[in-house]
């Protein structure tokens, strides 16, 4: 029984399917963690949706700025961009099926066993895993619910990039997503920083990389994100693991194996399938 923490896939099926072959992932035994961003760029986000669907409960997700997007989409309230490569998805005949289950996907996923967190893009220093936890079910009851393209619609904002227990409604909700799903920089006060997508040592002071502020989460959990390919999954303290190393844009998928924190890398080949 092994735990394999796959990257952001970005439609690369041929390139997932291959790296689930060469560690014989068994659905039956195995479990598969994906750090969100499922779908876009790659050419295969329909086959990508329809494997990790049928999976079922041997994989453990969580949404990306890029799922999002796709449910944003769907739901009317922005284009298709043609660059997304997603419109044989938008256009299959089971799409309204994989998009309702996506919706009905976490943007938290926490293993108190393993002391193990996942979310797409990071987590605010500014938050305590219950902390974390109540905002990560706020945002997903509204992705479940028939209010969800309300939702989607603001989504598309910074503000507010500082956290209060006073958030309320959907600046509350938007400032939880920007942090599941977008982060990448803070202030050293937490504050977060939208702006900015350069490399750590490009970046202008006093920004800082969340994953380098002192964190009560970091303190007793390890912590696996992606979202930030241009890292290549280099730079991180100990216990913060970054899996994104691109490979819709020419770089490679990355597998962790959790017991024995092996890496396995698949180079990016552009094939749609097998």
């Amino acid at each position: 029984m092994s735990t394999y923490l796959i990257g952001d896939i970005h439609g690369c099926y041929y390139e997932l399917q291959t790296i689930l072959e060469q560690v014989n992932f068994n659905q039956f035994m195995d479990t598969l963690w994906l750090t969100g961003d499922l779908v876009a760029r790659g050419p295969g986000s329909l086959e990508v949706l329809r494997l990790i669907r049928r999976l079922g409960d041997s994989v453990r997700i969580v949404l990306g700025n890029h799922d999002l997007h796709l449910l944003a989409v769907y739901a009317g309230i922005v284009r298709n961009k043609f660059k997304d490569r997603t419109t044989p998805l938008l256009e299959a005949s089971d799409a309204d099926d994989l998009i309702n289950w996506l919706r009905y996907q976490p943007v938290l996923q926490v293993d108190n066993q393993k002391k193990l967190v996942m979310t797409h893009a990071g987590i605010t220093p500014q938050w305590n895993i219950d902390t974390a936890l109540q905002c990560a079910r706020e945002v997903e009851a509204i992705l479940r619910s028939d209010s969800y393209p309300l939702f989607l619609n603001t989504m598309y904002e910074d503000m507010p990039n500082n956290w209060s227990q006073e958030l309320s409604g959907l600046a509350r909700l938007r400032f939880s997503t920007n942090v599941f799903t977008r982060m990448r920089y803070c202030f050293p006060n937490g504050q977060l920083d939208m702006i900015c997508k350069d490399m750590p040592n490009k970046a202008p002071e006093p920004l800082r990389p969340w994953f380098t502020l002192p964190s009560p989460i970091a303190e007793k959990y390890s912590i696996v994100f992606g979202h930030w390919a241009s890292l290549m999954g280099n730079g991180t303290p100990k216990g913060i693991y970054g899996l994104d190393t691109g490979c819709c844009w020419g770089g490679e998928l990355t597998l962790l194996c959790w017991e024995d924190k092996k890496f396995i890398r698949i180079p990016y080949t552009g094939i749609k399938n097998t």
